[in-house]
């Protein structure tokens, strides 16, 4: 008998160690390009190092192509990873499905910015935590400044002022030069139309292109075409507002902090600063884009536990300050507002200081396209290059643009 029993315990401390040794495996899917170097490099640093204890596996899984695309084949077959980015454009489309597993009383969301927060919350419960995100700022051309005699921007610019300043070096410098990089797209313009105090969508859902406060924002946004103070990055064979900026020709270019290594790798000898976006001049406000990322749990996860060890560990104080560092994205944690990063004085460190401060300054909204997604721009963007490529007027383009919003909308 007590040969059995034993046994018995031999048996239960073996199935013990067993159980205690077993290894979970969590994989993150994200997305493809520079990203598995950088989060790879992450994870090793401060992923696997703070659940190795509780034998967690961390295996990162790019998505190539179309990210979006393909996390809604994955996640509707079952195979989507246990945490994946969520983009905040297109976080209603995976709300609908079920698959985002509500975050609230599981990971504390104290510590972010709020504005990022609301960015990954619908009908009051938030879907993702803050990886990462971007605002936009103002990067300018020292040299051309100084070469008109034009004070360089300032934070405290409106669009007036600022308007002012690019027309008088346009007038200084001559026809080769310009002003202001005008990218005919929503994803620059639209945090001008924010700075008006106009909502994206109104009260029924539906969005209105004739609201007077859209329609000051596209008139001084196309205005900048006049005279050619403002030029398209087509005009200069160039496909965004950063390669304008390389050629050394245009001022001021409409960016976030993914511009300094573009600028360091493909225009290492234009020195370069940076400002505030101007406020509106009737509000007195600024308007701006949150571009964010967050990382979001399978709600289907068989590992939910281990799962949000992993999501803490993604977005833990060492983690998001290694980020800040690699200059690729801002961090989303408040108190990094008192990182010494941000009190160096290379260009590189005073973007980023500028693109966490426009955070939480003025009218600051989700880069998001609602529920319909990305079609939603079209009008906008089809009415902002046929005025800046002088098609159309900018009354007869937003009359023809409101209709097309409303039959989509409609459908």
């Amino acid at each position: 008998m007590k040969n059995l029993a034993l046994l018995s315990l031999a048996v239960l401390a073996s199935g013990l160690l067993s159980s205690a040794g077993a290894q979970t495996t969590i994989r993150i899917n994200g997305y493809g390009g520079t990203d598995p170097a950088v989060v790879g490099d992450l994870i090793n640093r401060f992923v696997k190092p703070a659940v190795a204890k509780d034998n967690i596996t961390v295996v990162y899984q790019p998505l190539q192509g179309d990210y979006n695309q393909q996390l809604t084949t994955l996640l509707a077959s079952g195979t989507a990873g246990d945490v994946f980015y969520v983009p905040a454009e297109t976080l209603d489309g995976y709300v609908k499905t079920g698959k985002l597993l509500p975050l609230g009383g599981l990971v504390s969301t104290t510590p972010y910015i709020k504005t990022l927060n609301t960015a990954f919350t619908r009908n009051g419960r938030q879907y993702a935590i803050p990886k990462d995100f971007n605002t936009l700022i103002l990067v300018y051309n020292k040299d051309l400044f100084d070469e008109a005699g034009v004070p360089y921007p300032t934070n405290n610019e409106t669009w007036t002022s600022l308007q002012q300043k690019l027309t008088t070096l346009k007038q200084k410098l001559g026809p080769d030069y310009y002003g202001l990089c005008l990218q005919p797209n929503w994803d620059r313009f639209g945090a001008f139309a924010f700075a008006t105090g106009w909502p994206q969508f109104g009260p029924n859902g539906k969005t209105n292109l004739a609201d007077p406060r859209f329609v000051e924002a596209f008139n001084w946004y196309t205005g900048l075409a006049k005279n050619k103070v403002g030029v398209t990055p087509s005009e200069l064979s160039q496909d965004w507002t950063g390669g304008c900026l390389k050629t050394g020709k245009v001022a001021v270019a409409t960016e976030g902090s993914w511009i300094v290594n573009f600028l360091r790798d493909n225009a290492p000898n234009l020195k370069f600063g940076s400002a505030l976006l101007p406020k509106n001049p009737k509000t007195g406000q600024r308007g701006n884009f949150l571009y964010t990322v967050g990382w979001g749990v399978n709600a289907n996860t068989k590992n939910r536990a281990a799962a949000l060890k992993v999501l803490n560990a993604l977005t833990s104080p060492q983690a998001q300050q290694y980020v800040l560092e690699q200059g690729l994205a801002i961090p989303s944690r408040s108190a990094l507002t008192n990182s010494p990063y941000f009190k160096k004085n290379d260009p590189g460190a005073q973007v980023s200081r500028l693109v966490f401060e426009g955070a939480d300054d003025g009218y600051v909204r989700a880069f998001t396209f609602g529920p319909q997604g990305q079609d939603w721009t079209k009008p906008i963007n089809e009415a902002l290059a046929a005025v800046l490529s002088g098609q159309r007027t900018a009354a007869d383009a937003l009359k023809k643009a409101q209709q097309d919003m409303a039959t989509f909308q409609n459908r």
